[in-house]
């Protein structure tokens, strides 16, 4: 039976969760295309940040973020935006800006949210950005973890994919949460684009599986185990989309019989029937047991951007909360929903909205 959670209380910590990643600023065509629109909305979006953006903005804990960015007017946008959502910026890194950014730039993520049989569609622009120029030693990780203190720590296969010395850095910080008792989380969140030019999945393969010792709370889905960390999936159609509760199920006591540090491993499982209807639910293995949220059958969406962020999120809230795993992970599931019924990256839901979804409340109107 895996080893239960054990989460360091708030008056030892300043912080209820860091996260390390990387802010994008995304240009979102709204109804539109790409390639064809004249216009875009901006967000700021990052699979690491809008974990600790969700704790902040929807469950009200203490959040801080951890990134890199090139000091011109794309990254100060950044910043404003971060602001609005209230995490804290103490601890990001201002890289001196050459002028056409040669040397080093801010990430753009182009992401259009599909509609009907017309997927979502992301195209990339970050490389050579300030925080994928990361080393070892530019963070003071004793500072975040020692004199302030967390009670979580959260980072990803995304942020590890960046660039060759990105690993490191989560390395660096995944030793020194563990020497000071931080609960650490890790999302895999495989992204076949940012791989395949530095190596492919046998790279993220070996990246993310000298990572998987460290972490604590194992987050993904299962093409995300598969490519990750090697472990095949019985069950799935030719297109991922749906995964048989019973295969997961296996699947996870095999990687907790190769990680034996995993004390919770979380999943969503999709049923994509198009991009704006989806079959919703989520799974949570913990203690030698596997807790399942309801599942949301026809779940409309409006942009499934950052919902399995938005999982994570009420997910650690959940176990920040001492509510045990079957609420944690309703609580996700309900979250995740929320997130993609508004447009962005991040969450737009209150706390008593999540609640009232968990109940099975409805879309009545609220007056």
């Amino acid at each position: 039976m895996a080893e239960a959670l054990n989460v360091k209380p708030k008056s030892e910590c300043r912080w209820d969760v860091v996260s390390l990643g990387e802010v994008m600023l995304r240009l979102d065509p709204c109804e539109g295309r790409v390639h064809t629109t004249r216009t875009f909305q901006v967000w700021e979006g990052g699979g690491e940040y809008n974990v600790a953006r969700g704790l902040k903005r929807c469950f009200g804990l203490d959040a801080a973020v951890v990134t890199a960015l090139a000091d011109n007017p794309v990254g100060r946008l950044v910043q404003d935006l971060i602001y609005q959502g209230g995490v804290d910026q103490s601890h990001v890194l201002w890289r001196k800006y050459d002028g056409v950014g040669r040397e080093v730039r801010n990430g753009l993520n182009f992401t259009e949210r599909g509609f009907g049989v017309r997927a979502a569609l992301g195209c990339s622009d970050r490389g050579h950005t300030a925080v994928s120029q990361l080393k070892p030693g530019d963070i003071d990780w004793e500072q975040v973890f020692g004199r302030e203190g967390a009670r979580w720590f959260h980072t990803g296969g995304i942020f590890c994919a960046l660039s060759e010395t990105t690993p490191a850095v989560a390395r660096e910080a995944m030793q020194a949460a563990k020497k000071h008792g931080t609960v650490i989380s890790y999302d895999l969140n495989f992204r076949d684009s940012l791989w395949k030019s530095i190596g492919g999945k046998a790279r993220a393969r070996e990246v993310n599986r000298e990572l998987a010792s460290l972490v604590d709370v194992m987050i993904g889905n299962e093409e995300d185990f598969t490519a990750c960390l090697g472990f095949e999936v019985e069950g799935l159609d030719e297109h991922h989309s749906k995964l048989d509760v019973g295969n997961f199920r296996r699947m996870i006591e095999r990687a907790v019989g190769e990680f034996p540090n995993f004390k919770v491993v979380a999943t969503t499982l999709r049923n994509a029937k198009t991009a704006t209807v989806n079959d919703w639910g989520a799974v949570c293995y913990a203690g030698g047991e596997l807790y399942q949220s309801q599942t949301r059958e026809d779940l409309e969406i409006f942009d499934r951007v950052g919902g399995g962020d938005s999982f994570a999120s009420g997910l650690i809230y959940g176990f920040l909360t001492g509510r045990g795993p079957q609420w944690a992970v309703e609580c996700g599931a309900a979250h995740g929903a929320l997130a993609m019924t508004t447009p962005g990256d991040t969450t737009m839901a209150t706390l008593s909205e999540v609640e009232r979804v968990m109940k099975g409340g409805g879309a009545r109107v609220a007056r």
